[in-house]
């Protein structure tokens, strides 16, 4: 866990750095940084989604999941609790800057290939190269994320505690579960919610990307049943 937590610390740092700049930086300046996020985000999600074992197998996983969190209205819940996160450090932020925030920020730094593998790795091997990677690079997207959405993203830390934590506790039973082409199932259909994330960030289309999370649990399911077809 211990790589986990410098994650988590690394995005807090990262926060207070632009969160300290917000206050003296530009509305332009921060549409360039909004916009900057946006293509990164973007390049970062078109790589990993390139990496798919099969395409097809995230196609479904997107649909099936999407129709699950649509209806299940996980976006909106996941911008609830971040509105009660805020009501308990009783931080108010006006237009829901925190709760975008929030989702933002976890959705950026929890959907990735390095969340996953990199969790997997040091849990299983004791390998945090990974990790640490993610967490300088999450570092440095915290300060781009606090300077536009202020307290919010102190918020995803904790996120990403819970969620990496998972992977890294239980990485001996789902590695081998998985399978690599499973678990690259899932580390490529992250990618594609990572672009989903960018278009939100580019302001080119309301996605709603967090009501797509259940195509990354579906994403090995659906590349098993891929792999049975007699092609």
């Amino acid at each position: 866990m211990l790589a986990t937590f410098i994650n988590a610390l690394a995005v807090i740092i990262g926060a207070l750095f632009g969160l300290f700049l917000g206050k003296k930086i530009t509305e332009s300046f921060k549409t360039v940084v909004m916009l900057s996020a946006g293509v990164t985000t973007l390049v970062i999600g078109i790589k990993m989604a390139l990496d798919a074992p099969s395409s097809i197998a995230n196609l479904f996983a997107l649909i099936i999941g999407g129709f699950i969190g649509f209806a299940l209205k996980i976006e909106d819940g996941i911008l609830s609790l971040g509105d009660k996160i805020e009501k308990l450090t009783g931080k108010g932020e006006s237009g829901g800057a925190f709760a975008k925030g929030f989702l933002n920020s976890s959705l950026l730094f929890c959907t990735g290939a390095m969340s996953i593998v990199g969790s997997i790795a040091a849990g299983t091997r004791g390998d945090y190269e990974l990790i640490l990677i993610k967490s300088i690079m999450d570092g440095f997207m915290a300060v781009v994320f606090a300077s536009t959405y202020g307290l919010g993203v102190f918020a995803s830390a904790l996120t990403i505690v819970i969620y990496q934590g998972f992977f890294t506790l239980f990485g001996g039973v789902i590695e081998p579960l998985l399978g690599a082409d499973g678990i690259g199932a899932m580390a490529s259909t992250g990618g594609l919610l990572l672009i989903f994330l960018a278009l939100n960030l580019l302001s080119l289309r309301d996605c709603k990307t967090g009501n797509f999370l259940p195509a990354l649990i579906l994403a090995p399911l659906m590349q098993y049943l891929y792999s049975l077809l007699p092609l």
